[in-house]
């Protein structure tokens, strides 16, 4: 029996739900023993965790705007590191980003130097003085920093823009997992993540978001490194393969040289499943230049200190101080899965060209790979693809073909473990997108319920209709996230990659200028963040287009080139407008000084 203060209770709660989802796997590994069918686990897997989200998300259910908008400013360090994690390590985290490393080359763990880099900017330059202010929202920040409602309405649009852009991608990859563990396509299985996400958030806003990405963040991290550490162990590579990294990489260079490499006739290609690609050497040319690399590292580390929906976990501290540690724990508890995701998709890649390897399928025959049960089972997905292009009967290496979003949750199966590790492995995906697009949708919603309604149109509305206009935003903001995602138009990882670029294209600079220089203006804020956005844009359609871009800049990077506008036309439009008056100025000395009472008179 747990008594006395909830958040006093929360490592005895937390304890307690960790130890009955061990024990609900280890029920579903005897039910698989028993002859329980691979369908019924995944189903049970999604089912059972979906559920007990939703019913944390119920429990929190609130009628107060403190707690809705910042879960009461009552969130522990620790804890709002994990929530905070959960937040961050979306579908393309979990889901997308290994298989990225393992199509594009190592050169796309700029992403994680970039996303984990990005924290040290949020602890330096944001998170602290932020939560001194006492905002809501990021828009709350910006709309009272600069003052009017231009201003706060164009931080509104350049959070949509990004934040939508985000959500789509996290509705993408809960569609992906669903149509896979209940057998349904993929156009419908959107919207079953929809209502699965919705469920978390609709009552209880960020205070049912933060319990509940508390509870996603242990099934997702439990999902991610024990199929890893398991598969490493079982193919000889040690228990722990972050150590053996170097030596498996040098082996699939090897088995590369050895079986060689022919590039694919257009003819080829074109009868290739769309969205599948083909193995592709561990070190190719993706950001293979300085340049390249830094450029996409650099755009990750500023959009993720861009990023309303990661600003708005800070928010819900007690204090500046516990803001920056919670900033820490966020670092500590990203690192366990972002230091095994190259593991993941190096013993992937081994798994299946490694002919010493009971798994490996190259070299084989092409009727023994399409007779295998897990290839079946995701061909049938359409994320698996392999087609004598060669004529030999047997398969090479230019025709096996893969989704990227398979390359973490067919792994278990191509390795041969036990299926309910890839129940376990799903229930981990939809935690994780779930967590992150649950934060992106409250964003939306919440920044347009409150700097749009409440403090534009109706600055009068009672707390009861404000709350009720955040929750109808909710729904029609999941709904159009589930129908564009539907639609497929741009992969997981690439639109988590936009979404950043959008963000630093508008934020940035608004954002630390606004904590950092006291001559920064409404004007200057107005003219960055428009100027940003529309000229990020603009480089991103050119580039698709066919542009040949500038200094290096691509369609992954186009943030560089609209927060670089973005900063140029905030500063001179700044210069030549007039300086902010005394109490703004004022303003903007306090909030920088940790000690005191929050700015805008919020606990």
């Amino acid at each position: 029996m747990i008594k006395g203060n909830f958040i006093d209770n929360l490592p005895k709660v937390y304890g307690i739900y960790t130890g009955g989802f061990l024990a609900f796997i280890i029920i579903m590994a005897i039910g698989e023993q028993m002859g329980m069918t691979s369908k019924a686990i995944g189903i049970c897997f999604v089912a059972f965790t979906v559920a007990i989200y939703a019913i944390i998300g119920y429990l929190s259910r609130t009628a107060q705007a403190d707690a809705y908008y910042v879960a009461g400013r009552q969130v522990p360090t620790v804890f709002n590191g994990m929530a905070t994690a959960a937040d961050w390590m979306s579908g393309a985290s979990f889901v997308a980003m290994a298989g990225g490393i393992y199509f594009k080359g190592y050169g796309y763990m700029a992403l994680l130097v970039g996303w984990t880099g990005g924290y040290v900017l949020v602890a330096s330059l944001l998170a602290p003085y932020l939560r001194k202010f006492g905002c809501y929202t990021v828009p709350d920040f910006i709309g009272t920093r600069y003052g009017g409602n231009l201003s706060r309405f164009l931080a509104v649009v350049v959070l949509t823009v990004a934040s939508f852009t985000y959500v789509t991608a996290q509705i993408n990859a809960t569609g992906t997992i669903a149509s896979v563990a209940l057998d349904i396509p993929f156009q419908y299985a959107v919207y079953v993540g929809l209502i699965s996400i919705l469920l978390c958030s609709m009552l209880g806003g960020m205070r049912g978001v933060t319990w509940t990405q508390v509870a996603q963040y242990i099934v997702l991290i439990i999902a991610y490194l024990l199929p890893v550490f398991w598969i490493s162990n079982k193919m000889g590579a040690g228990f722990f393969p972050h150590f053996m990294l170097a030596d498996e990489v040098a082996r699939i260079g090897e088995l590369e040289q050895q079986f060689g490499f022919v590039a694919n006739s257009k003819e080829n290609l074109a009868m290739v499943p769309k969205g599948l690609a083909g193995i592709t050497k561990a070190h190719s040319a993706v950001n293979a230049s300085p340049w390249q690399f830094i450029s996409l590292a650099l755009a990750m580390m500023m959009g993720t200190a861009s990023l309303p929906h990661v600003m708005m976990r800070y928010f819900t501290t007690p204090s500046v101080k516990a803001a920056r540690k919670s900033v820490g724990w966020s670092l500590f508890f990203i690192f366990l899965l972002y230091s095994s995701a190259p593991m993941l998709a190096t013993l992937s890649k081994l798994s299946l060209i490694d002919p010493s390897l009971p798994t490996g399928i190259i070299g084989k025959s092409i009727a023994e790979v399409q007779s295998i049960d897990w290839y079946q089972n995701w061909n049938q997905a359409n994320l698996m693809f392999v087609n004598d292009f060669n004529g030999n009967g047997t398969l090479e290496l230019n025709e096996f073909f893969m989704g990227g979003k398979a390359v973490v949750l067919a792994t278990p199966e191509i390795a041969g473990l036990p299926y309910v590790i890839s129940g376990l492995v799903a229930a981990g995906g939809m935690a994780a997108a779930m967590s992150t697009a649950d934060g992106l949708i409250l964003a939306i919603a919440n920044a347009i319920s409150h700097d749009v309604y409440y403090k534009i149109i109706d600055p009068k509305a009672e707390t009861a209709k404000r709350l009720v206009v955040a929750r109808v935003l909710l729904v029609v903001i999941g709904f159009a996230g589930a129908t564009i995602a539907a639609l497929e138009i741009q992969g997981i990882l690439g639109s988590v990659i936009w979404a950043f670029d959008f963000a630093m294209s508008g934020l940035f600079f608004p954002l630390v200028l606004g904590v950092w220089w006291k001559r920064a203006n409404k004007e200057g804020a107005c003219a960055g963040m428009a100027l940003g956005l529309l000229s990020g844009l603009g480089y991103l359609i050119w580039v698709r287009n066919g542009g040949s871009g500038f200094l290096g800049i691509t369609q992954l990077t186009f943030g560089i080139f609209g927060s670089a506008v973005s900063l140029v036309s905030m500063v001179v439009v700044s210069l030549m407008t007039s300086a902010p008056n005394a109490a703004t100025q004022k303003m903007v000395d306090d909030v920088r000084v940790p000690a005191g009472k929050s700015i805008i008179g919020r606990n």
